[in-house]
């Protein structure tokens, strides 16, 4: 039985425009065990998710009129060179069609200025003009014949798009001339006219404006490249005590590697050997090398910088985190952001809507023209048909996301999808959590008051033996502080975790409590004296807590976590960009003041317990904000689930990244603005694009209808409408490429 993937990816051939998306998507979606399809327009791939076989999708691809064929992303590396050669040999091919028809058509134009009106009166010119008449068939068959393919497959299929559109459009110029070359008695005196310089320009420009097209997306894949160019080719493994240096792709789990300065990092490990800096800067975009010693974990594509070291390799393959990384860009570039999904409907009628408009304009002429009124009819129909079409509706959307999610991850910040994308701009509310967000979240003790205790290291024996059992991380830092005083932790029973307070156990006979001041009260350990003690480390932005042994306060510990060096400045940037910022804390109300005070945040919840972070986010959204929640632990991913838009802290936990929207790769809240920064700069080119290939498509039908020949006499040539709708889609992708250029402030 054949093996099924739930995710697979389709390279499409032969869709020319954006209403062929619709048709696409809607036969996979159609297809027996298919989940979702969306197709990307810009790169003519289209991702499917679900359990139908490749044949199965193929087939469904190929009953609507178009080809198909699987992308095999064994290697990333292969599967994007193989589809570069596909576009290389393709933009060749347009470029070897334009020359052909160029070469016809503007020596044909160039005499229709010089000499004047290509008439057809005497046998010579009938002569004459067949000889033309077979040419301009011979570039309709070698330049053009992919669009009068790709007509009669749409025709087959009940529907119409763009390639619908030119052969309409250039065949209805090139037959009437033909009947006027062969029958020029059946038509009026003052209508003997051929078009066939109007048929080998347009097609001459059209495949012209495709193939820049091509040459200028191939720029928006410069991010995927990029990340792609980081991955090693080789690693060197050491197998039975010989070094080999062999393929990334046969790096096994658990073989032992070695990096040496100036070598990247091949796969995912955990050092054994060595001490070193590695340049994370091109995963992460944090510009300083970090230290690594035995039992760091270093990533694949990151820099070795000075020392050499050995590894245990414990992600491989498609598991590495810069594979995942790589997946999840090429995921989201292919996603639609929901302006994408209406650009999409607009153009499925686009193409209909537009051929019953050049049939209305063609009887206008007809009815209500001046003499001929056979040609001002077939002149407009031909130019309302060839000017309307939507290629440039459909690039509009997928060529901004596409270069925008690149943007975002070279700046450290990986986007989920689109949504994501189109929701970060619209921003309005961010919520912050305090612990590894906002601070480092590496807090360390401070401060030891005893109560009824007489000794400092007595009470932090205790303590960290306590807390040793919780992942919390000033739990961890009440253990590393008694680690690093070489303090032997002792065996804890009846350890019992109570969410928002603290924690009970017992050790040697002892019955212990460490937690907030709720814990001690609801226990019944009286505080008297302490509480202001206790206040008085909170105002100084310390999280102090009570230590209770067998009911009598033993102990105050208090832990500082020091704010990150540029949290302030970023939360000053969102400030500016008129987003109201808002910190949670499970901290004590005093601790919570002292740190927002110093981050410069007016607005705060303390002791918000874990369960409590998605209400505020709820709450939020009740009163009309779109609402932004950063975290980085596992307590937070509820809250990040429910935000209109998540964002997880990289340096955080896998279950956090998971349940975000956007990941920051790097710690830094810098990350945070840039990322809405870079939705805002997005969506502002899809605007743009979408503008401008309306104005393309749809204001210019009115003139291609002849609006303007009652007042001036002026009729829009089908040649100039050939040249604006293939010079549409270059526009778009050219300012879509623009992006590249952004830089977030």
């Amino acid at each position: 039985m054949e093996k099924v993937s739930h995710n697979q990816q389709l390279i499409i051939e032969g869709a020319g425009c954006a209403s062929c998306v619709g048709k696409i998507e809607g036969a996979l979606k159609a297809t027996l065990g298919v989940v979702s399809a969306e197709m990307n327009f810009a790169d003519r791939t289209v991702t499917v998710s679900g359990a139908a076989k490749t044949e199965e999708l193929i087939k469904a691809v190929e009953s609507v009129g178009y080809n198909a064929k699987p992308i095999d992303d064994s290697s990333a590396t292969d599967a994007l060179d193989e589809k570069e050669a596909a576009d290389w040999a393709y933009y060749k091919k347009l470029m070897r069609d334009t020359f052909i028809a160029l070469s016809l058509g503007v020596p044909l134009m160039i005499y229709s200025i010089v000499v004047g009106e290509m008439t057809v009166e005497t046998n010579l010119e009938r002569m004459s003009w067949l000889v033309v008449g077979i040419l301009t068939f011979g570039v309709m068959y070698f330049s053009g014949k992919h669009f009068y393919v790709g007509a009669w497959k749409s025709f087959k299929n009940h529907s119409a798009n763009m390639d619908t559109l030119i052969a309409l459009g250039t065949g209805t110029a090139w037959v009437y001339s033909m009947v006027v070359v062969f029958a020029p008695e059946a038509v009026p005196l003052m209508a003997r006219h051929v078009y066939f310089e109007a048929t080998a320009m347009i097609i001459g420009l059209i495949d012209l404006g495709l193939a820049l097209e091509i040459k200028a997306r191939g720029k928006t894949s410069e991010a995927i490249k990029r990340l792609i160019g980081l991955q090693a080719k080789t690693a060197t493994v050491v197998r039975d005590n010989k070094e080999v240096q062999i393929g990334i792709e046969q790096v096994l789990l658990n073989d032992i590697v070695k990096v040496k300065p100036g070598e990247k990092i091949p796969v995912d490990g955990v050092v054994l050997e060595g001490h070193t800096s590695i340049d994370e800067s091109m995963l992460t975009g944090e510009p300083m090398p970090v230290e690594k010693a035995e039992e760091d974990e270093v990533v694949a594509g990151t820099l070795n910088k000075s020392g050499m070291i050995l590894f245990k390799a414990t992600r491989v393959g498609k598991d590495t985190a810069l594979a995942q990384i790589i997946n999840m860009v090429k995921r989201a570039q292919n996603s639609k952001p929901p302006i994408g999904r209406l650009a999409d409907v607009i153009s499925a009628y686009f193409v209909p809507v537009v051929m019953i408009i050049s049939i209305l304009s063609s009887l206008a002429w007809l009815n209500f023209g001046p003499d001929p009124a056979i040609v001002f009819a077939i002149v407009s129909a031909t130019t309302v048909l060839i000017i309307a079409c939507p290629c440039a509706l459909g690039l509009a959307t997928p060529m901004s996301v596409m270069v925008g999610v690149g943007k975002a991850a070279e700046a450290g910040v990986l986007i989920r999808n689109g949504e994501a994308l189109q929701t970060a701009s619209k921003i309005t509310a961010m919520i912050l959590d305090k612990t590894g967000t906002i601070t480092e979240g590496a807090p360390k003790v401070t401060d030891i008051v005893l109560a009824k205790a007489t000794d400092e290291k007595d009470v932090l024996q205790l303590a960290a033996s306590l807390e040793s059992g919780s992942e919390h991380p000033l739990a961890q830092a009440i253990v590393e502080s008694a680690l690093d005083q070489d303090i032997e932790l002792l065996k804890i029973e009846s350890f019992n975790a109570i969410t928002g307070f603290g924690v009970e156990a017992s050790c040697n006979n002892k019955a212990l409590l460490f937690g907030n001041d709720k814990l001690m009260k609801l226990k019944g350990i009286d505080l008297t004296g302490f509480v202001e003690q206790a206040q008085s480390l909170a105002k100084e932005a310390k999280t102090p807590m009570y230590f209770a042994v067998n009911g009598e306060l033993a102990a105050i510990i208090a832990v500082a976590d020091p704010i990150k060096s540029d949290s302030i400045s970023a939360i000053k940037r969102l400030q500016t960009n008129g987003i109201r910022v808002i910190m949670l804390t499970g901290d004590n109300k005093e601790t919570a003041a002292a740190v927002a005070k110093k981050a410069g945040i007016s607005e705060f919840f303390a002791e918000v317990l874990p369960e409590d972070k998605a209400n505020k986010v709820n709450e939020l959204q009740d009163n009309g904000e779109t609402v932004g929640m950063t975290g980085d632990g596992i307590n937070d991913a509820p809250a990040l689930a429910l935000a209109d838009v998540g964002f997880a802290v990289g340096t955080g936990t896998d279950v956090a990244i998971e349940s975000s929207d956007i990941t920051l790769m790097r710690g830094s809240l810098h990350g945070l603005a840039d990322a809405i920064a870079v939705s805002k700069a997005t969506l502002r080119n899809i605007k743009q694009n979408l503008f401008g290939a309306f104005v393309y498509n749809v204001a210019g039908i009115p003139f291609a209808a002849g609006i303007l020949y009652p007042f001036f006499g002026i009729l829009l040539s089908p040649v100039i409408a050939g040249a604006a709708m293939a010079f549409s889609s270059l526009t778009v992708v050219s300012n879509a490429n623009r992006l590249r250029l952004f830089k977030a402030k």
